[in-house]
């Protein structure tokens, strides 16, 4: 199998993907196959992890998928177990398993007193069980991994978690307060995660990814001929490089952060991955 140009060898390592048959989560997982490691790939939608498994057999990586529920404790310790036997013991977290929801989310940017109606739903009218479920999908699902993989990991050294925060965790975007929040959220629990298992031979980071084009996001961005929305051209006009990133633009920050060698005193940090986005203050 080819490998990356990373000069990450991850050979004999095992590491766990969660959210392993979304767009990003994919990528994780085919850069880790191709760094050396055997890949469990995690997903509610098992034929998504099938899916990722076979391509990465097809380059000749080793890889297994497992249906797993990240907000389900019972569901992650069994998948936890089988891992452990089906490869040996947890190396590697990537907790990438999240998302949105519609219904957590404002029609509009504003709120202006006589026609907020108007604009479709309002702040006011998020439901709390909306905005629970986005927060637990983000949040208790990348904790509750955490809790049935780290065990395997306590007193050996190189083990890494890394955490999928996202650029709105440094400010938030107009329409999603849910998923800023979360993603807020699970940028200061790789903080506390990182000091609590300083100790124990793990280093804790995260990825904040900027703006990708996803299956997730695609109606957000563009129109159905294809076309950039106007929200499209606010996040072009707000990133200094003037692109949407490739989701092949996560590989040097990931093996990075995996590498023991050259990253190895570092724990604690969420590194954007936004082209610029969080550091442009629009003038």
């Amino acid at each position: 199998m080819k490998k990356n140009s990373f000069n990450t060898d991850l050979e004999g390592k095992v590491a766990v993907v969660t959210g392993a048959g979304g767009v990003l989560c994919s990528v994780f997982a085919k850069a880790l196959a191709r760094a050396g490691a055997s890949v469990a790939l995690l997903d509610l939608n098992y034929e998504a992890a099938k899916t990722v498994m076979d391509e990465i057999y097809e380059e000749g990586g080793q890889a297994k998928a497992y249906a797993c529920d990240v907000l389900e404790k019972e569901m992650c310790d069994d998948v936890a177990t089988r891992v452990e036997i089906e490869f040996g013991p947890c190396d590697i977290l990537i907790n990438g398993a999240g998302g949105n929801h519609p219904n957590a989310t404002t029609d509009g940017e504003y709120f202006e007193e006589g026609i907020g109606n108007k604009e479709g739903k309002t702040f006011f009218d998020l439901d709390k069980k909306d905005i629970a479920a986005v927060f637990d999908l983000n949040f208790l699902g990348t904790l509750i991994p955490v809790q049935s993989f780290a065990k395997q990991m306590i007193g050996r050294t190189g083990c890494n978690i890394i955490n999928v925060s996202s650029m709105n965790a440094f400010l938030p975007l107009t329409k999603i307060p849910a998923y800023s929040g979360a993603k807020a959220a699970v940028s200061n629990f790789t903080q506390w995660l990182a000091v609590y298992f300083s100790r124990s031979g793990i280093r804790v980071n995260a990825i904040a990814p900027g703006f990708f084009a996803t299956k997730q996001n695609e109606k957000l961005l563009f129109h159905e001929d294809g076309t950039p929305t106007a929200r499209t051209g606010k996040i072009l006009a707000a990133t200094p490089m003037r692109r949407l990133g490739e989701a092949k633009e996560l590989e040097g920050a990931l093996l990075f952060l995996l590498n023991n060698e050259a990253a190895g005193f570092i724990t604690g940090i969420v590194l954007p991955v936004d082209g610029g986005f969080s550091a442009y203050s629009g003038v």
